[in-house]
């Protein structure tokens, strides 16, 4: 008997090199949680260019943006003149507006975060993201596709039940092997489709291959999108806690 045995495990041990172990497959929360920190990292410092198209006329915005991790984010209006020095201000899931031609902070409510943001497409909770895509969704593979020549996954995301978010139903598709959100589609709880996000020129920015180009086009207001475009960018550089307070919106420049 122990010369059998002796012999099962030699040959055991002579075949294990050969066997071949298989690939995990990925959770689809993982997925997202990879796209979400690849645009995030645990810290961000921005320049962004914002346009607003609309059938007869266009209008364009300069911002900076700041955030840590998926807490604290603070948004800076650069240009035009009339808007010039607004800020927004996300902290956990508190967010504020400094409105400097009345000088004033004011705390929005959540039923605030589904209005447009300053006229564009976008609305509070897509520029300050009070909600979270990683927890307040559960998520689902709905198929592969594919985009500008990118195998994607796509991914579908329902709001948990004592999730507080604006959006009924979201589809996304994230590259495979980059991990890059190259579209979004939004759905009210009436399963209309509101708003779908289309990101491209996806370059090397911040050492990351990030899209450098978003637009965000309504489902039912032909020749309407807003253009969000990344002018720079950089990840991982220190922020003081203290610098995403009530106290700073004033002085942020």
């Amino acid at each position: 008997m122990k010369i059998i045995i002796t012999i099962f495990y030699s040959c055991l041990l002579f075949f294990l090199p050969s066997i071949k172990v298989l690939p995990v497959a990925e959770d689809a929360k993982e997925v997202i949680k990879k796209a979400d920190e690849k645009m995030r990292g645990k810290t961000s410092q921005s320049e962004m260019t914002i346009q607003i198209v609309r059938p007869t006329w266009t209008r364009e915005m300069k911002m900076k943006a700041w955030s840590k991790e998926t807490t604290h984010a603070m948004i800076l209006v650069t240009s035009p003149a009339k808007e010039k020095g607004t800020v927004f201000l996300k902290s956990d899931k508190e967010v504020w507006n400094w409105v400097p031609s009345i000088e004033r902070v004011i705390k929005l409510p959540p039923s605030m975060m589904t209005q447009s943001w300053m006229g564009t497409d976008f609305t509070n909770d897509d520029l300050v993201k009070e909600s979270s895509t990683v927890n307040d969704y559960t998520h689902s593979f709905a198929g592969d596709s594919v985009i500008e020549g990118r195998n994607c996954y796509k991914i579908k995301l329902i709001p948990k039940p004592d999730a507080a978010v604006v959006w009924g139903k979201i589809f996304v598709w994230i590259d495979k092997k980059d991990y890059i959100q190259l579209r979004a589609e939004f759905y009210d709880e009436e399963n209309n489709l509101i708003n779908t996000m289309q990101s491209s020129d996806v370059k090397i920015m911040g050492g990351r291959l990030i899209p450098a180009k978003m637009e965000m086009i309504p489902a039912d207001k032909k020749g309407h999108k807003t253009v969000m475009i990344y002018n720079s960018i950089s990840f991982d550089q220190p922020i003081d806690a203290g610098f995403f307070t009530t106290q700073n919106m004033k002085k942020v420049k």
